[in-house]
């Protein structure tokens, strides 16, 4: 049984490199994992709720310790996470109450068809162009290379983005990431670095008010907790590291494919069930 529990600090581990590698936060991993590896390594299956609960308490430390290697990088645009911040802390609440509608190959199946279209997104995100808006909100970021980005959005755009993202991250205990980062690239024009950054301020905040919600439904596996948030605090700051040192391209490409291995896998697991 320790040797299941312990095996969960690397699940942790993995999944907070991949998360803050890319600004998903690694919930999308770990909640499968849970899912999915929670019989043969702890035992007992573990239902959505508690894996929902435990992913997202998790999820705190994960983007905590990316949070402060992008702080020292000069990554995260504040302005930005700030505003998404404050208008998806009300639907993370919503979100994390839903979470009990959903259970068995419902969830997955719900959770599986959001990662497959949002891996569809980042697929084609070379064929289409950032909406060319008269943004309210402008933003500007030079590379070290000299490459100049100019991205923004209008507030009606943010509310609508960040009220979708709380939702996402107090249901499926993903971090809302998964629709973030997508969002900035595709829809304001963010250079990827800049956008995983932000993505991974917001879902510090995002799972704070989502896990607060799990503990007070007392929907969180605290030993479960106990394994995976150290590996989470060392693969948040290895992925902000690592993602110092990667291309934009590279980052798209993990992206892609991250999102759709993790949907088809879960797709399959529901369907078979």
């Amino acid at each position: 049984m320790f040797l299941g529990y312990s095996s969960l600090f690397f699940i942790g581990l993995i999944a907070a490199i991949m998360g803050s590698l890319i600004g998903l936060g690694g919930g999308f991993l770990v909640v499968p994992a849970l899912l999915i590896l929670s019989e043969p390594l702890l035992g007992e299956a573990m239902p959505a709720t508690i894996a929902v609960g435990t992913s997202l308490t998790m999820l705190i430390f994960t983007g905590l310790s990316s949070t402060i290697s992008y702080v020292r990088q000069r990554k995260i645009d504040y302005r930005s996470g700030w505003v998404f911040t404050l208008i998806s802390a009300p639907s993370s609440i919503i979100g994390a109450s839903l979470t009990n509608a959903f259970e068995g190959s419902a969830f997955e199946l719900g959770f599986g068809v959001f990662m497959l279209l949002m891996a569809i997104l980042m697929m084609v995100k070379n064929r289409l162009k950032p909406l060319q808006v008269d943004w309210a909100i402008k933003r500007t970021y030079i590379e070290p290379d000299g490459r100049t980005w100019t991205y923004g959005y209008n507030w009606w755009s943010a509310v609508l983005i960040g009220l979708a993202v709380g939702l996402i991250s107090g249901l499926f205990g993903i971090g809302g990431g998964s629709l973030f980062v997508p969002a900035m690239v595709l829809l304001y024009g963010f250079p990827p670095h800049i956008a995983s950054a932000t993505s991974m301020f917001v879902i510090l905040w995002s799972a704070i008010i989502g896990s607060a919600t799990h503990i007070y439904l007392g929907e969180i596996d605290w030993l479960s907790a106990a394994f995976l948030i150290p590996g989470a605090l060392l693969g948040g700051w290895l992925g902000a590291r690592i993602a110092q040192r990667v291309s934009n391209q590279v980052l798209l490409w993990v992206l892609r494919f991250a999102l759709l291995f993790i949907a088809c896998r879960m797709i399959l697991s529901s369907l078979m069930s």
